[in-house]
């Protein structure tokens, strides 16, 4: 990928992006225990590059869909913190209605479109979304977000063959963190297997990278976004990362030992807050002082949010019921 695109200005956004979002998300781990938050919950915590990656080239018409692990999805796309707190907190004022909780936020005012628990749920209703855009001759277009556990689904498969054949203008991120909660890869995926290989099967252009990596995760999606909007098709996009925390709730799980501790100090040593400071030193800017700046005023804004959250009211028994189906 060509980074000269990528101005000294994309990697202060993209630092002030990930910082942010790991505050929100260790403060949300720090008060998990309080039980206020009552719903599951599945942090970012270390793969937050992805994420800021795609959004920083997106605009507010484009639709986005993710997976259980929404947050870093949501908070790149746009979607309001306080919302998001009174969501988890289960309030009317969430931007679920109080009805959804961490793994199903939708916020359409930014282009959110949705996250569910199932793995795989929303590709297809990303596929779909994308269909819609390019029947009404949309200039947006569609990302879905989801983890190399959904890419064994079927209806993985499936997508990406509809998307080939109707030319969608759809990108599918995977975010590999080479883990299914506690299983890796090599017991569920054959050595020889490609996810990119896979889609390029179906005839969809792919690109992979490190998410790690400010500038290359950038240029790949510049590259993907760029490719999508000006051509109209589909791409996939295999990007990297690794969570720091347990597959489900706030803590760490290293004790588990399902992965090794070398593994652990790698991706600990190769963090995309730390790399990305690296980067902002090379070009004359004193990350240590913008990281302190960004979490004084994240800390205050992660304040008001759950403050706000606190005060706002429970939604009505009645008004339950408008949310079911069968």
């Amino acid at each position: 990928m060509n980074s000269k695109s990528i101005t000294k200005d994309h990697i202060k956004k993209f630092f002030f992006n990930i910082v942010r979002i790991r505050r929100i998300e260790q403060a949300i781990a720090e008060r998990y225990h309080l039980g206020e938050m009552k719903c599951p919950m599945h942090l970012s915590v270390g793969q937050e590059g992805p994420a800021v990656g795609i959004s920083m080239f997106l605009n507010p018409a484009d639709k986005m869909l993710s997976t259980h692990r929404s947050h870093a999805h949501y908070l790149a796309k746009g979607g309001n913190l306080n919302r998001m707190i009174a969501e988890l907190f289960g309030r009317a004022s969430g931007c679920s209605a109080g009805m959804g909780g961490s793994m199903h936020l939708i916020d359409r005012s930014c282009g959110f479109e949705g996250a569910t628990a199932i793995v795989g749920n929303t590709i297809p209703i990303a596929t779909g979304v994308s269909l819609s855009q390019k029947i009404s001759n949309s200039d947006s277009f569609t990302v879905v977000c989801f983890g190399e556990g959904a890419t064994e689904e079927g209806v993985f498969y499936e997508c990406l063959n509809l998307a080939s054949v109707k030319n969608l203008p759809l990108v599918f991120l995977v975010e590999n963190n080479r883990y299914s909660v506690y299983t890796p890869l090599a017991p569920r995926q054959s050595h020889k297997r490609s996810i990119t290989k896979v889609a390029e099967a179906h005839g969809i252009k792919t690109l992979a990278g490190n998410g790690n990596q400010a500038q290359e995760v950038m240029s790949i999606c510049k590259h993907a976004t760029d490719y999508v909007r000006n051509e109209r098709k589909p791409v996939l996009l295999d990007i990297n990362t690794y969570r720091y925390l347990e597959h489900c709730g706030p803590n760490n799980d290293d004790h588990l030992n399902y992965r090794s501790s070398d593994e652990i100090k790698h991706w600990l040593s190769n963090d995309v807050i730390r790399q990305t400071e690296s980067d902002l030193f090379k070009i004359g800017i004193d990350a240590n002082q913008l990281h302190s700046s960004i979490k004084k005023d994240v800390d205050l804004e992660v304040e008001n949010a759950f403050a706000f959250a606190n005060d706002a009211c429970y939604p009505s028994i009645e008004k339950s019921a408008s949310y079911e189906y069968a």
